[in-house]
Formats: C-alpha cells, structure tokens, sequence
C-alpha cells in the first residue's frame, strides 16, 4: 500500500498501470489467491460504470446534449448570468451520466458560447468542472466512485447496497451551497484570460454544406439558425439554384436545398456539422446511400499526395465516394481557403482536405500512397432523430432502478443495450467510450482493499484511529472525511475510496457504529475534489481549455473543499444517528 501510495503520489505513471502492478504482485506473492485477485472485474460496480459510459456515449452521438444546450444556454448578461444557465443542465446531466462523459462533451459547447457571449471561457471552465463533480454525488450512478464504493461495499459485507437514490439526502445539501457559493464568489475569484485568437495562425477551409429540405433550418433567418455567430468559421456565401449570394445577411431566409460556403478552421467545422438540418453538399460526392451506417462514419483530416489519382480533377469528377469510401466536406491550400463553391476546386497535390470517411479509410491509407494523414478526428456528425429516443432510454433506466423494479446493474445492462439496438450510438461509438484506464483503475483497486482487509492491515489501521479518536463517534466521522479528501487529493478519487473502504469498516465494526454515515461521508468525499487539477478528471479536462495555472484552483478550490466538508459533515451529523 505504501509503496502503490508513493508511486501515484511521486511519479507520472498512470494510476491504472500502479494498480495492475499491485494486483500483479499480490497475486504472485500468494497474499491473494488468483481468484481474489481478479474478483474487481467481475464486481457489479465495475459493469454498471462500464454501462454508464456507453449510455452517455448514446445522448451524446444522437445530438442529446446539443439539444439541451441550444435550449438552456441562451444568451444570458454576464458571468454570473453564464454560471447560472450552466449549473441546471450540468447538474442534472451529471446526476444520471458519468461526469467525466458529460463535462467532455460540453467542453466545446461552453467554449464556443462563452466567445459568443463574450465571456471570457476562464470564467466558466471550473464551474463547469465543479457543478459536475457536485451533480456527480447526487445519485449513485452520478459518478463511478458511488457505484464503486456500493459494489465493493456488497462483496466486503455481503449487504445489499444502496439504492439510487440512497445518497440523494446527504448530497443536496451538499450541491445547493456548492453552487450558490460558486455563483456568488468565483466570478471575483477566477481570473480572465480571454483567447483573443479568433482567426490566428489557422489554416482556412472552403467547407459546403446543405440546408436540410425536411429539417428545422427551413424558412428561419441565418441569425435565428445561429449560423451568423458561429466562433472561427463564417457564411461566404450561398449557392441556391445556381444563383450565388454573397455578402450574406443576417436577415436572409434560408430554403431547402440552399448549399452554404463557410470558411474556417478544422474544429469549428466540426461543430458546425453538428448542427440540426445541416447535412453534408450533394455536390461533393454526397448522397443519400452515404446517410447508411452514417454513425459508423467519422472526419479525418488528410493531405493530398502527389501520386493521388484525384489530382487534376474537381471534386465532383473525382468520383470519392467510389473510390475512397469518403467524401470531401472542405479544403485548404497553403493555409487558406479556396474562392469558389466546393464541388468546382480542382484537387492539387499538397492541398488538405477534410473527409467524412468509414473507419476503414484511414487504415486503408496507412498502406496507399494517395493521401498522407494528418489527424483522425475522432468525430461523427450526430444523428438529431434518436436524441429524444436516448433520452427516454436515460429515464427508462433511472425509473426502472430507483423504483426497485431491477437492480442498477441490470437497469445499466439494458440501457446500454438499447443505445446500441436503436442506433443511439454505434458499436464503435460504444467501444471507443469505455474509458480503460479508469476501469482497469477500478478493477485493479478492489485487490488492494481486498488485500488490506485479508491480511489484517485494515484492522490495525482502524484501531489506530479508533484509538486516535478516543472512539468519539463525531471525531471518527471527520476523520474518516478528512483521510479520503487528502488522499482524493494527491492519489484518483476511486483509489481513494477503495483503500478507505475496507478500513472504515473495521472502524465501524471495532467501534459499534453505523456504516452508513461513514459510506456515505466515503462518497462525497472522493467526489468533492477541487484544491487540484490532479484530484479529479473534469479538473484535468478543463485544465488546458481555460487556460489555467496550477494556482487558480488551490484559489476557488480550497475554499470548496472545505465548503463541501462542513456541509456535508454537518448535515451527517444532524440527521443520521452514528451509533447502532
């Protein structure tokens, strides 16, 4: 344990690599039999985290959380007024999604709206990071540390767990002050460190797309489908029927079948693709077979080599879809965009062109000399249709588990199923969101609580801080909340809570306590990291976009943490009664 401390705490390897390394170890050394070692994998907590990123994988490929950001976000006055449209739907999100899924999709949403409503993204990013961790607590499949923590606490006690709604009591408390705090305080607090690139060192596309003829863009302004404040890419113009308008206006009525040229960046365009009712050009090759397996299908960013057969040859000639499996949806020659409407460039050697291509294209391509790849974006356009569909799975499976009509592991199993069946998210999609790393975390962990239980350790910690105590109930509660916020701190939040479990237990047994508060007191304190960027995934994820230092979240942070700890340790306090 000691030395599995030293390493997350000293060294950069990963987490999931210590954890192996432990377990590996363990087993060898015989302290575990193979069996016990290996027990994480097969722990119900372990497959409904599992589960749960693949449900999230399904609102996000279907275009559920654009939606609900095209909906709340709005336009709002100010930073507080920002904050205040953030908190609801992240909060919400994050109390039946993984957190980490969640903020990782609404990183670029909530980067592109703070330039739009020039607010600087330095403002938002932690209060996003931090309203999910809060959400995050508020059900037991808000995070993957609450489903952790109930599966290891069936296999150590052989309980039952906890039910969904279990912890909900302790955590509103918890998530209303956290959040009134951060809207009252952090404004003042966060520093501004507003992006004034807006064009800068990009390279340029010509990028045409379509005006769905059957979608919700059909008759409304270019304001009012908020094509004329997109971020780093603009309307040039508009091809309808042959007939070009340039100098688009912001009034100008868009109709079926009107094919738009944008310029802009890679990554804008890919927002931009996310747009309902706007569909890649049918000049460029695109057609209606191409809409088949369309969640199969992602943009990969390729420069045209000289030995390309397309070279010489405007795109629609060049006949990509045939030839490639790919069509082209923008170019750019030496760093800018090219004059004219997309299907009539001419393909020369070194232009870049970004593709919408089945996976098999960019393996294809590491053997062929047509194209030298760049950068596979790793995005597929989402299909709007199902989002509503996604949806109702969520509230099928939040329904079914918190009335006790299935267990949360079977709830997770179907709903996970379902996304995939009805097209939510593909198999790909499905695939790519398992995140291994914080799975093998978890997996691997069980061992060493399972070890530290076995050989005694446990006991022998537990009765030191039984005896630290003086066996005071109240004391053993802080301490027990103070012991895994440090360790949250400078280990994961999932290692944290897994060492700490067993020992808790022993606490409580030695001690003749309850186990609840203390689980509970367990939960929220792995979740409730904020000093760090280390501490906690969505920390580190909005770490870069923010454009933070180390020092900014020991600022807002430690004055959460410490938020977080009173509220939580008081309202446990009042209204659970720590003895048996």
């Amino acid at each position: 344990m000691v030395a599995a401390l030293a390493a997350l705490i000293l060294t950069r390897t990963g987490p999931h690599i210590v954890m192996m390394a432990v377990l590996a170890m363990l087993s060898i050394s015989g302290v575990l039999t193979p069996n016990e070692a290996l027990a994480g994998f097969a722990n119900s907590g372990l497959v409904t985290v599992a589960c749960m990123f693949v449900i999230a994988a399904g609102i996000h490929s279907s275009g559920g959380v654009d939606m609900l950001v095209n909906k709340v976000l709005g336009r709002p006055e100010g930073v507080r007024g920002a904050m205040g449209r953030i908190f609801a739907p992240v909060v919400l999100l994050s109390g039946f999604l993984n957190n980490t899924p969640v903020v990782a999709t609404m990183i670029p949403a909530i980067h592109a709206w703070s330039r739009k409503i020039n607010v600087p993204a330095s403002k938002l990013m932690i209060p996003l990071s931090y309203s999910a961790i809060l959400g995050g607590t508020l059900t037991l499949i808000g995070t993957s540390t609450n489903l952790v923590v109930n599966g290891q606490y069936q296999e150590l006690t052989g309980g039952e767990g906890f039910s969904l709604f279990s912890i909900t009591t302790v955590a509103l408390p918890v998530v209303i002050v956290g959040v009134l705090f951060i809207w009252v305080v952090f404004p003042r607090l966060l520093p501004d460190r507003s992006d004034k690139r807006a064009f800068g060192n990009l390279r340029e596309f010509t990028l045409e797309v379509a005006v769905a003829s059957d979608g919700p863009l059909v008759g409304q302004t270019v304001e009012q489908a908020g094509l004329r404040s997109l971020d780093r890419v603009y309307l040039v113009e508009i091809d309808r029927r042959g007939n070009i308008v340039t100098a688009v206006s912001s009034e100008e009525k868009l109709q079926g079948g009107d094919r738009l040229v944008f310029a802009g960046d890679t990554e804008a365009i890919s927002d931009l693709l996310r747009i309902n009712g706007v569909v890649p050009s049918p000049e460029n090759g695109h057609s209606d077979t191409l809409n088949q397996d369309r969640a199969e299908r992602c943009l990969v960013e390729a420069v045209v080599s000289p030995h390309c057969d397309a070279v010489g040859h405007a795109i629609r000639d060049a006949r990509f879809r045939d030839r490639y499996g790919a069509v082209v949806l923008a170019v750019a020659r030496s760093g800018e965009r090219i004059q004219g409407n997309l299907g009539s460039i001419r393909l020369e050697a070194g232009d870049t062109l970004l593709l919408e291509a089945r996976p098999a294209f960019v393996s294809r391509q590491r053997y062929n000399k047509d194209f030298l790849l760049i950068n596979d974006l790793d995005k597929t356009q989402p299909r709007h249709e199902r989002a509503w569909l996604a949806w109702g799975i969520l509230a099928a499976l939040v329904l079914a588990a918190g009335t006790g009509l299935t267990s949360m592991l079977n709830a997770a199993l179907i709903g996970a199923g379902l996304m995939v069946m009805t097209g939510c998210c593909s198999v790909m999609q499905a695939e790519k969101s398992l995140d291994l790393t914080v799975i093998l975390t978890i997996a691997a962990s069980f061992a060493l609580g399972a070890a530290l239980q076995k050989t005694g350790v446990a006991t022998w910690l537990a009765g030191g801080i039984v005896e630290l105590s003086s066996g005071t109930p109240w004391l053993l509660l802080i301490l027990t909340y103070l012991a895994v916020s440090v360790l949250t701190e400078i280990i994961t939040n999932n290692a944290a809570a897994v060492l700490m479990l067993p020992i808790v237990l022993e606490i409580t047994e030695k001690a003749q306590l309850s186990h609840e508060p203390f689980i509970f007191a367990i939960m929220i304190a792995a979740s409730a990291s904020f000093a760090t960027p280390l501490g906690y995934q969505t920390n580190l994820m909005v770490y870069g976009p923010g454009g933070y230092r180390f020092t900014d979240f020991l600022k807002v942070g430690v004055p959460m943490n410490l938020l977080v700890a009173v509220v939580t340790l008081t309202t446990l306090l009042l209204g659970w009664p720590l003895s048996q």
